[in-house]
């Protein structure tokens, strides 16, 4: 690997992870984000349960066809 291509990979990273520090700090002031429709939630007396399925699958296309923009060579 050369170093050019290397240090795309340290920039796109850090892009990565900026994104996901704002999504961690702004994530809750987002109402319709992990309480989509096909999201499960199942609460008992001593027992909770979550999984953000719709969440989930919405955010992995959207971040597919990210990725798909970012990886076309032009």
């Amino acid at each position: 690997m050369d170093i050019g291509g290397f240090g795309k990979i340290l920039i796109f990273t850090g892009i990565i992870l900026v994104v996901a520090g704002i999504l961690f700090v702004f994530g809750a002031k987002i109402p319709w984000l992990g309480k989509l429709p096909g999201d499960i939630y199942i609460k008992k007396e001593n027992f909770t349960f979550y999984f953000p399925l719709a969440t989930s699958i919405l955010l992995s296309i959207a971040l597919s066809v990210i990725m798909l923009f970012i990886g076309r060579k032009q």
